[in-house]
């Protein structure tokens, strides 16, 4: 299937690893333009360096926290100074600390609200001009399973992403005259550098070896396994892509049945 990327510009937030990093390759070998973003400005340019010998497509690489309030309008700003439009917003970030309720501080509880909603905010409210003028504008924010199904010990991430897909659903519906969709993707536990670190973390809590740890994690889903950091992006390019024109509001959970509801 052609999902219609060739030439279109992609701001991938989150990019040096994990999930942000599998995406902006995808949409790389698709044949998009990719403008990538992440913290620490070596690791960046590392992940730009891989992205280029891969696909042989030149990327961006723009270092910056987006906790920053000043850093998401500079992103997009200068993406469309060097692209003159942007097409696909891929607003992603690290997840809070975890902890249980009794241990964390209004500052935790502030700094989460920063990373896991005030993010989406900013990078979307700064995109929508160059958005309006593209043929094919789609927003992609990350949020998490937790939204569903509460995680144990994650209680920031429980409570502050259910945010993030109501800003998401809400944009989908003030904005679909617009043109400009809006979906999020819910992923679960996933093969990536965070979730070892917080599967660590559990360890240390339960007095258990990290290799426990996983392993009693992918008993939790149905298919026995964690995702790949490709299986999540291949639903991701899907959605962000014009191949993906009527699907707006969708809150899709890449979890591999994890999920107990029904709806």
């Amino acid at each position: 299937m052609d999902l219609g990327l060739k030439g279109k510009i992609a701001l991938v937030t989150g990019a040096s690893r994990g999930l942000g990093y599998a995406t902006a390759l995808l949409l790389a070998r698709e044949g998009a333009n990719v403008v990538i973003n992440g913290r620490n400005a070596v690791n960046l340019a590392a992940a730009a360096d891989r992205i280029e010998r891969e696909t042989g497509s030149p990327v961006l690489a723009l270092p910056g926290d987006v906790t920053d309030p000043a850093i998401p309008a500079a992103l997009v700003d200068q993406t469309v100074t060097r692209f003159d439009t942007l097409d696909l917003l891929f607003a992603n970030a690290g997840g809070p600390k975890p902890g249980p309720f009794e241990t964390l501080t209004d500052a935790d509880w502030m700094k989460a609200v920063d990373l896991c909603l005030m993010v989406h905010v900013r990078l979307i409210r700064a995109a929508l001009p160059a958005l309006r003028s593209s043929i094919s504008p789609s927003v992609l924010t990350v949020t998490s399973v937790s939204v569903k199904q509460p995680i144990p010990n994650l209680i920031l991430s429980n409570s502050v992403r259910g945010a993030a897909v109501g800003l998401t659903k809400s944009l989908a519906l003030e904005l679909g005259s617009q043109g400009i969709r809006f979906n999020s993707i819910l992923p679960s536990w996933t093969e990536t550098e965070r979730v070892t670190e917080l599967l660590g973390a559990r360890a240390q809590t339960n007095g258990t070896s990290l290799a426990e740890e996983v392993q009693r994690q992918n008993q939790d889903a149905p298919l026995g396994r964690m995702a790949s950091p490709d299986e999540f992006a291949r639903a991701a390019v899907f959605l962000l892509s014009p191949a993906a024109s009527y699907l707006t509001g969708v809150m899709l959970s890449i979890d591999g049945g994890t999920y107990k509801g029904i709806y």
